[in-house]
């Protein structure tokens, strides 16, 4: 990151730039107003001796004669100058303070595209680990994973069925979280489902056994490639609609 490096030292300098300037800028003013006010003074003097002059008949009116003295009119284009040199610095002062605020929107545009180029990464190692651990959990076998549903407690379910029926296919409002770590601990207060004992994510299938302790299955931890139509019952309960139908 060596535009940061570069950005860095350029704000660390700018305020040393900025005192200078407006320390020029003070010594101007300073300087302006001593001129002015001699010009001021000695502009007042001779326009108080014409006045004289013409009262006493020593000086004859004549407009084209009539003007202030040569250093009058040089303290006045002196002023001009000065003048002139204080709009130059800051306008100089002007541009270097804006020259540092683009540096500072490219330097928050360059953060802005790390920070999404990081999120699309974590988005992609969320992804596959997803698939990793659904095609992990699709191995065991159904009594295997019977067993495992019978030893998970049945939690925060009671919401879950819906009116009219029961629901086929649960999409969780919020995606899980990006998981790299796939031994990180699970939060405790959100529910769990299916032979994987994971928290909700992509599309899942209901039992439709009302007894069942799982009652919620990832479909590729159960085979299922399809949600289906009609009833549906998982593994565990298959066993037991068959003995019912036998009766």
């Amino acid at each position: 990151m060596g535009f940061l490096e570069d950005f860095q030292a350029s704000v660390e300098s700018l305020p040393s730039m900025l005192h200078r300037n407006y320390s020029l800028m003070r010594e101007l003013d300073k300087s302006l107003q001593g001129v002015q006010l001699e010009n001021e003074q000695r502009c007042q003097q001779e326009i108080e001796d014409i006045k004289h002059g013409l009262e006493s008949g020593s000086i004859t009116y004549d407009p084209a004669k009539l003007k202030f003295s040569e250093e009058a009119i040089e303290e006045q284009k002196h002023c001009v100058r000065i003048a002139d040199e204080k709009v130059a610095l800051a306008t100089q002062t002007y541009d270097l303070v804006d020259a540092h605020i683009q540096q500072l929107d490219q330097f928050l545009r360059k953060l802005e595209e790390i920070r999404q180029e990081k999120e699309a990464a974590a988005a992609v190692a969320a992804g596959t680990a997803v698939v990793v651990a659904a095609a992990a959990a699709t191995t065991p076998a159904a009594s295997a994973g019977a067993s495992t549903a019978d030893a998970t407690p049945k939690t925060g379910r009671s919401g879950e069925r819906g009116r009219g029926g029961r629901k086929k296919a649960k999409v969780p409002t919020e995606p899980p979280a990006p998981a790299i770590d796939l031994e990180l601990p699970v939060d405790p207060n959100e529910p769990t489902y299916c032979f994987c004992n994971q928290v909700s994510y992509g599309e899942m299938v209901a039992c439709d056994n009302p007894n069942c302790k799982i009652e919620w299955y990832h479909i590729g931890c159960v085979g299922v490639k399809e949600l289906p139509k009609g009833k549906w019952y998982c593994p565990s309960c298959v066993g037991f609609q068959k003995k019912r139908k036998g009766k």
